[in-house]
């Protein structure tokens, strides 16, 4: 993981997203909410690099994962703030653990290490303790060490930078 700075809010969100979002909750409260988020996915992932934010590795597709998840916070559910781009598999996987994984916009950049040749992915010294058991749980739930999908895309990255 590598750190991500905050995107900017596109500026048709609030009219097409949030507002009609929250209008519908009010009419429909024992619902899902209602998907008006997907039209800006093309928006999110610009403002990642088209990165996803957990496996930080090229992502064409990818999805818009709610930090915090819907089922814990449905009003959540149409902030821009709340947004971060991330591959199908790995937002499945963090499901609503959302307050045990490691957000992206707080990770920096030394506190995760790719080791060589294995390709897994560390937790660094550089870590700050507070921080410490999050990273590690983040690693751990969304496989991001050593799973089998990270090392084949890890290998080809690697077998491309090398030439």
């Amino acid at each position: 993981m590598i750190h991500f700075d905050k995107i900017v809010e596109p500026p048709e969100f609030d009219e097409r997203a949030r507002k009609p979002g929250l209008k519908w909750l009010e009419e429909n409260p024992d619902k899902r909410p209602k998907n008006y988020w997907s039209p800006f996915k093309p928006d999110l992932s610009d403002g990642f690099g088209r990165l996803c934010a957990y496996s930080v590795m090229f992502e064409p597709v990818g999805t818009i994962d709610h930090y915090i998840s819907v089922s814990r916070n449905k009003m959540l559910a149409y902030e821009w703030s709340n947004y971060r781009f991330a591959s199908a598999w790995l937002n499945s996987s963090k499901k609503a653990e959302d307050d045990k994984i490691l957000d992206p916009f707080e990770v920096q950049d030394d506190w995760f290490a790719i080791l060589l040749p294995s390709l897994q992915l560390i937790v660094t010294n550089h870590i700050p303790d507070e921080y410490r058991e999050k990273a590690e749980y983040t690693v751990k739930r969304l496989r991001l060490r050593d799973d089998e999908r990270i090392i084949r895309q890890r290998r080809e990255w690697y077998r491309m930078y090398r030439g």
